[in-house]
């Protein structure tokens, strides 16, 4: 074998699992195995995990924070007012210098898989060429899907629908939308309706932004279901952020749950971003704003999390650590059970593999050699630390490397070291 990692604990429990790769695949998993290694990693019973994968973010928009200047309310409206101030500025070098920095953060994470929106309303296509070719140079070490986002709405937008499928075209993978944003509602139901067609004709995978408001009557969640009902496109669309679900009542989600379950849509909640930017016109009580997780995951629909935004007109925070999204997802969910927090953990690692269709995702025989080794003893552990990448593997290549979190005490009769764990999965 040309890389054997030892004594590893899997996200699914099991422990003291070897895995053997040769190339860039995995071929065989199992306790002991009788095989050595040109290289070989003891894991020292830590948890070893497929790569996270991010199925929602804004990599034409990363690392902008201050251009061309801060958000000082921290709001939606004015992050979207200063993107449209941004756009005219855009330099195709530096939009392709702040995405590369952004994907190097993201391999030091083991973030190997991220699907960005990339606006597709700036009649230039610029950021469109700019992903296409940070997608072009990352290849060897990350996956980078790119979904074409008229973020200026379809219909209210003069020339979005023609730049996205010129964007389509060009390469990009994913046909976008944002109905919410349309001018009224009967527009947002058509515009829906207008891509999820073009998607039928061109074999696409959909993925909308939809229904990002406060505003209980923002249904288009509903028509998005409908749509791919009506167009045979089950287990290819996606709605994104769902937020109004929140704010509905529980008769209607009733009926609303079971549709997008049948319709075989997914879902993605944007944790960091949801709770940041949704309930602002609330005094008190507050909406928590995330769509109804728990939920939507009893009713059999896919949960992904997304990161949204890391340092860009929305959101001055962030750093591209998957497991700060989960943590915040289980808090804001109410994810505390023990099946709850394992879910949040696939939240970031498989859920979004299979909305993304990624090809050899896994820790089995025959997938790719893609894995993450981390202080951690199991997947809560490694929310509750966000913990230490200890090793990135690409196709069998370690390509990042991170010391275990430890600190030194000084402290008459106590250790002199502590790692913050407790020797057990919690």
């Amino acid at each position: 074998m040309d890389l054997v990692i030892r004594n590893a604990t899997l996200a699914d429990g099991r422990k003291q699992i070897d895995i053997a790769i040769r190339g860039d695949t995995i071929v065989e998993v199992g306790p002991s195995l009788p095989l050595q290694g040109a290289h070989e990693i003891d894991a020292g019973g830590d948890l070893v995990s497929a790569p996270f994968v991010d199925a929602h973010f804004h990599m034409d928009a990363t690392l902008s924070y201050g251009l061309p200047r801060v958000n000082q309310s921290g709001t939606l409206l004015e992050g979207i007012a200063l993107w449209g101030e941004l756009k005219p500025q855009l330099a195709q070098e530096a939009l392709i210098e702040r995405a590369l920095q952004y994907c190097d953060w993201a391999v030091a994470r083991g973030l190997l898989a991220i699907r960005t929106h990339v606006d597709v309303c700036d009649d230039r296509l610029l950021a469109v060429e700019a992903l296409l070719e940070v997608k072009r140079r990352v290849a060897p070490y990350l996956d980078l899907q790119l979904v074409a986002f008229p973020q200026d709405g379809l219909l209210r937008s003069p020339t979005a629908f023609d730049n996205l499928k010129r964007a389509i075209a060009m390469g990009v993978d994913v046909v976008g939308g944002i109905p919410h944003f349309e001018r009224t509602m009967a527009q947002g139901a058509e515009s829906v309706r207008l891509l999820c067609e073009y998607a039928a004709e061109q074999g696409l995978m959909v993925d909308m932004h939809c229904d990002e408001s406060d505003d209980p009557l923002s249904r288009h969640i509903e028509t998005l279901a409908y749509e791919t009902q009506r167009l045979g496109l089950q287990g290819r669309v996606t709605g994104s952020h769902l937020t109004s679900m929140h704010s509905m009542d529980n008769y209607y989600v009733s009926k609303l749950l079971p549709l997008i379950a049948e319709s075989g849509v997914a879902a993605i909640a944007n944790p960091l971003i949801n709770i940041t930017l949704q309930g602002r016109h609330d005094t008190y009580p507050k909406r928590r704003g995330m769509t109804r997780v728990p939920e939507l995951l009893a009713a059999g629909v896919p949960v992904a999390f997304g990161h949204d935004c890391v340092m860009d007109p929305w959101y001055g925070m962030g750093s591209g650590d998957m497991l700060e999204v989960a943590h915040m997802g289980l808090h804001v969910a109410q994810m505390t059970g023990q099946a709850a927090m394992h879910q949040c953990f696939l939240a970031v690692t498989e859920t979004p593999a299979r909305i993304l269709g990624l090809q050899g995702y896994g820790i089995a025989p025959g997938c790719k050699a893609d894995l993450v080794l981390l202080d951690a003893g199991g997947p809560v552990e490694a929310i509750r630390l966000r913990a230490a990448r200890r090793a990135v593997i690409r196709r069998g290549q370690v390509v990042s490397e991170a010391p275990r979190a430890r600190a030194s005490l000084r402290l008459p009769g106590r250790p002199e070291t502590v790692d913050f764990r407790l020797g057990r999965e919690a």
